[in-house]
């Protein structure tokens, strides 16, 4: 049934997740997993795995993959009372979360089938809720009242009610089923029997409220194979999914022992009713003709094998971990387009901007500021307090003029665990010094603009470029000059270089290279208004004899990161290489919006990530207009 066909899971390393992929896999499936985890260790390298937060995966990444199949499992909660917190929290990443991923799915030619984890908290809770301890409980059918009884279960319904709409408007194409499922546990799962069994494993007493209550415990191994098995039906709308058996926390408590025979536990009080449910599963094994298999007896036993294992393994990077942009200035489309980034990798990271001066525009765009030294000052004893106090795991320096320093102490600040978005010290040099670029490019026979650093030294050249032999190639400069307003404009500079003028189309190809030195994405534009070097307006186009000259440089320069190449083409249809600046440039916000995800790369970089499997969704060329605008705050 799933032989060959393209599945995408959202919240595919949850603990549904992480058996229903290990299922889909074996069945043949091709498969597209997102989730806020990194990637699992164990995942077979065919799997194309998608970390981050799945409210910013774009359009073009499903186009892309195209899914037939779409397992809806990414989902938040709280325990059975939820918290003040939990309000944006819940909104985020169940309310909007399913409208989202759905309006970007609801319209792709190849989805077929949606597969949506409900939840039994959508039925009306007086059916299963007690003041007293029930002596059995009540089976939940599909045709129940409805009432959610918290958050979770309200986000629930909406979505349902989301997929019954469109199931009116677009059930020919693709057909939906909502499982309500009820209290699922697995391994690696927050749900009380994970918790309890690490907490026996700490050699800790248990607190117990209601021990009387009786829940339906469904295994996440039989949640996942139910999930496939209706899955392969024709049936679309809603249907129960439990063990059809629910089982008393004592019983669970008394299981528990016979594995922790020390096991202690105290009785708590608590305002939260008496629960007593279990699901109707005769609609399911009517669709399926299955039932679940597993036991509390015999998925215990492997629920605390995984937690002895688990205990040996340290999670290396932490939610917590946050990133740090240094010389901010102004620079607030690339502030935004970091932000933007970091939300897509995880809600929680914590964007810190840093600048020399206590009144940049740019504080007011991120969420934590930091005053630095004047790189003259700056010690890099002083950094890694910062980076350490602040828990910084990735640097991106955005100036010319501090890019040397960073580069310097990119192995030490690396050894740390700091990674920082940019190309070795060898290369930053190369492209600060616009001679040595020259020499090292020209050496390797690209077709890099003749520099030098005497007038002599450019024989049959009538109309001249001076320039500053290191900085912004904008600064100071001097352009189509004869012989004699050429040397007298290099007087003006401190160390002047000279090039032949070359009248020819503008290009910039913003790239970004993997450590591994691997060009991930480049996106060619053009410079259709350059004020004081920086692009105005600029549109991207596809060039791709530009991009293999790009291609080309990486193999001669160890470049790393975003970079950004800028290549004048002459009516002759020659290139000729200006510059290439080691850090994002001023305009390269157009190329992330065209699918060159620089930032997010740079943030799955720096945690270990690999980026094979994430794919450059190059979208359709757009151009970009450059304009003041103001903040109200």
């Amino acid at each position: 049934m799933y032989k060959g066909r393209k599945v995408f899971i959202s919240g595919g390393n949850g603990v549904i997740g992480n058996e229903l992929v290990k299922k889909l896999h074996k069945a043949g499936a091709v498969l597209l997993v997102g989730d806020l985890k990194d990637r699992p260790k164990h995942l077979p390298s065919d799997i194309q795995y998608r970390k981050g937060d799945l409210n910013y995966i774009t359009a073009r990444e499903l186009q892309d993959f195209a899914p037939e199949y779409f397992f809806h499992l990414a989902a938040t909660f709280e325990r059975s009372k939820e918290t003040y917190g939990f309000w944006e929290e819940n909104y985020q990443h169940n309310v909007n979360l399913s409208h989202y991923l759905m309006t970007e799915i609801k319209d792709l030619p190849s989805i077929k089938k949606v597969i949506f984890a409900s939840s039994y908290l959508i039925y009306d809770p007086v059916l299963y809720n007690f003041q007293e301890p029930a002596s059995a409980p009540y089976s939940l059918k599909e045709t129940d009242p409805i009432l959610p009884r918290n958050l979770t279960g309200s986000a629930k319904l909406n979505h349902e009610i989301e997929l019954r709409f469109l199931e009116d408007f677009r059930g020919e194409q693709f057909q939906t089923i909502c499982v309500r499922i009820y209290r699922s546990y697995g391994k690696n799962s927050r749900d009380i029997i994970s918790r309890w069994v690490r907490a026996l494993l700490n050699q800790e007493s248990l607190t117990v409220f209601k021990k009387e209550g009786i829940f339906d415990y469904i295994y996440a191994g039989d949640v996942a194979e139910g999930l496939m098995r209706v899955g392969a039906t024709t049936f679309k709308g809603i249907v129960n999914l439990g063990s059809g058996k629910s089982r008393k926390v004592e019983e669970m408590i008394r299981i528990l022992k016979q594995h922790f025979p020390a096991l202690t536990f105290q009785e708590a009080s608590s305002d939260i009713l008496y629960e007593a449910s279990q699901a109707d599963m005769t609609l399911f094994q009517k669709i399926t003709g299955w039932l679940p298999a597993y036991q509390l007896e015999n998925a215990i036993p492997e629920i605390v094998a995984y937690e002895k294992q688990a205990r040996e393994k340290k999670d290396v990077f932490s939610p917590s971990s946050n990133v740090l942009v240094t010389s901010i200035s102004r620079k607030v489309p690339m502030l935004q387009a970091i932000k933007l980034a970091t939300k897509k990798l995880h809600p929680n990271l914590v964007l810190h901007g840093a600048d020399v001066s206590a009144e940049v525009i740019g504080k007011h765009f991120v969420d934590r500021f930091w005053q630095m030294p004047r790189m003259a000052d700056l010690s890099i004893e002083e950094v890694l307090r910062y980076c350490q106090q602040e828990n910084i795991f990735l640097i991106i320096p955005s100036r010319d003029g501090e890019l040397e320093f960073w580069a310097s102490h990119k192995d030490l600040l690396m050894a740390k665990g700091i990674s920082v978005m940019l190309s070795s010290l060898s290369a930053v040099q190369v492209c600060l010094d616009k001679l040595q670029f020259y020499q090292t490019l020209s050496a390797q026979n690209l077709p890099v603009i003749p520099t030098a650093e005497t007038i002599e030294d450019l024989p049959n050249t009538e109309k001249y470029v001076v320039k500053e032999r290191y900085g912004a190639g904008a600064l100071g400069m001097g352009l189509n000059l004869n012989q004699q307003d050429a040397l007298a404009h290099a007087k003006k500079l401190k160390q002047p270089i000279f090039q032949p003028f070359i009248e020819g189309q503008e290009y910039s190809l913003d790239m970004y290279v993997t450590q591994t030195g691997q060009v991930k994405g480049i996106v060619a534009r053009t410079r259709d208004l350059v004020i004081n070097g920086e692009s105005q307006v600029t549109q991207t186009v596809s060039f791709p004899a530009l991009e293999k000259l790009g291609e080309e440089l990486v193999r001669v320069l160890p470049l790393q990161g975003h970079v950004v190449l800028q290549v004048l083409l002459t009516p002759d249809g020659q290139f000729h290489i200006i510059e290439c600046n080691s850090r994002f440039g001023g305009a390269s916000t157009l190329s992330t919006q065209c699918g060159l995800d620089s930032f997010y790369w740079a943030l799955l970089e720096a945690q270990g990530e690999a980026l094979e499997t994430y794919p450059f969704a190059r979208t359709p060329d757009k151009k970009q207009i450059r304009f003041a605008q103001d903040l109200i705050v």
